[in-house]
């Protein structure tokens, strides 16, 4: 989709989108139109019921030059906010993606909430059009999505100022979304690493990757461990971008590009769904392209622990006990837990190699988050009150939202093991908990660490504000405003 800010509206056809604010059917908001059509407007938006609730959209035509033009009012509720610009513009392109139109033309004259705010609403608009519609080979022509541009017109020039940076973070999203949706069979350890280089290095950012050989040497026995039953070699992918010259602070993902759950197998209804395992890993590398595509004056270091989960005649199975690279042993009591064991030797890593004092780790961990949050949250574990409200203050600011749960030493007594250091799952309850837990064990003293559960998170069953169905994008903006509000002042 090209999204592009002009000072008039363009010559030809096109569809005229006029933002209201609830209530706001005066004049001039309805300045765009023809003189001898604003009260027909007005009336027929009486009539349609619109009153400029926020995202809401009334559909309707006007004769202009003898020609009938399309006219969308769209409701930006009461509330000026950026949240409520972007639903409206995802609103928009939600109607018209496959409408037969090519050209949406939003036009803010009349506005006095134009400039930044014209922009996150093309944000909106922009993230709503992405689709993933490479392996559709056989759709119609009305299947097929039509829009292609939105110009937008009468924001003043504050509007385009910001929009390189929300079209870099937009990038990371669409990145992000990709790799969540891509197949197993597509994307697995070696064809994510290849799947961002590309981008990443062009925008800036350092790539450096260890294999299997290089992480037995290290003594990760805890990833290993879960990769030994696949025929695909698992990955240590490091992303780094210097865009400042402080301590780096480390983004850690979880990327299990398939999970069968291994020998503990998982039933088969719904195993397909388990393409995005790979969730916080997919989350990091959007993360990084978006603050290097941006220029975010920090220092940050990215790493996903790539891995696939099989049940093949060598992998491994429960009650094995393996050595994490910390020197820890674990006893595996079921291999579907296998998120934290690459998540534990990942965290080690960039702990021992780069000497970072923050951490923030992503997972689609556990079943029990989804079950305690539903879709409407991602779960919070820290170990610093700052850090956590931090994250919180920018998970709220952008959309992605985190509820905080609670950690103690009564919680992890639950994943203590007669024959090792720790087991890798506790008792049914408090499963969530428990896993956070586990990974706490790993944080260095002095290390501020926080652990996103987004597995209810990463993939949606229906569309949202500025989503359709399928993968969300979720934890890019999340991260990247993190980054904006605490390292970048």
């Amino acid at each position: 989709m090209n999204v592009r800010f002009a000072d008039r509206r363009p010559e030809g056809a096109y569809v005229l989108a006029l933002p209201m604010t609830s209530g706001a059917l005066d004049a001039a908001r309805l300045a765009a139109l023809p003189a001898d059509s604003v009260e027909f407007v007005r009336r027929a938006a009486v009539g349609l019921r619109f009153d400029g609730d926020a995202a809401s959209t009334a559909d309707l035509f006007v004769s202009e030059g003898g020609e009938a033009r399309r006219v969308v009012l769209v409701g930006l509720g009461a509330a000026d906010s950026d949240a409520a610009y972007e639903r409206a513009g995802g609103a928009l392109v939600a109607k018209l993606l496959l409408s037969g139109e090519q050209t949406l033309v939003v036009d803010f004259s009349g506005h006095s909430a134009a400039g930044d705010r014209a922009a996150r609403l093309a944000f909106g608009a922009l993230l709503r059009s992405w689709r993933y519609d490479v392996y559709h080979t056989t759709l119609k022509p009305t299947q097929k999505p039509s829009l292609t541009e939105i110009v937008i017109v009468g924001a003043g020039a504050g509007a385009e100022a910001g929009w390189a940076s929300l079209k870099a973070i937009a990038d990371g999203i669409f990145l992000t979304r990709e790799l969540v949706t891509e197949p197993a069979n597509i994307i697995y350890p070696q064809s994510f690493v290849e799947r961002v280089r590309g981008p990443l290095s062009a925008a800036g950012v350092e790539i450096e990757v260890l294999g299997e050989a290089e992480m037995a040497k290290l003594g990760m026995g805890a990833l290993l461990g879960v990769s030994q039953g696949s025929r695909r070699e698992a990955q240590l992918l490091v992303m780094r971008w210097r865009g400042a010259d402080t301590a780096p602070i480390a983004f850690v993902g979880k990327g299990v590009t398939f999970d069968t759950g291994g020998i503990s197998i998982k039933p088969a209804a719904g195993m397909e769904d388990m393409k995005w395992d790979m969730g916080g890993a997919g989350a990091v590398a959007g993360a990084m392209l978006a603050l290097a595509g941006r220029k975010a004056k920090a220092h940050i270091i990215g790493v996903c622990g790539l891995v696939e989960n099989m049940p093949d005649g060598n992998a491994q199975r429960p009650g094995d006990v393996v050595t994490s690279m910390s020197g820890q042993t674990i006893e595996v009591i079921n291999t579907d837990a296998e998120g934290r064991l690459v998540l534990c030797d990942a965290i080690t890593w960039v702990q021992r190699t780069h000497g970072v004092k923050t951490i923030v780790d992503l997972a689609t961990l556990t079943g029990a988050m989804i079950v305690a949050l539903g879709h409407e949250h991602g779960g919070l574990f820290a170990n610093d009150e700052a850090l956590a409200g931090q994250l919180t203050a920018a998970g709220l600011a952008v959309g992605d939202k985190l509820w905080r749960f609670p950690m103690s030493d009564s919680y992890d007594k639950l994943i203590d093991s007669p024959i090792a250091d720790m087991k890798n799952v506790g008792p049914r309850p408090a499963g969530s908990i428990t896993a956070a837990q586990f990974l706490k064990r790993y944080v260095e003293d002095g290390v501020t660490w926080a652990h996103l559960d987004i597995a209810g998170m990463a993939w949606s069953a229906k569309p949202g504000a500025t989503y359709d169905k399928g993968a969300t994008g979720y934890g890019v903006r999340l991260l990247d405003r993190f980054v904006a509000d605490n390292l970048e002042r």
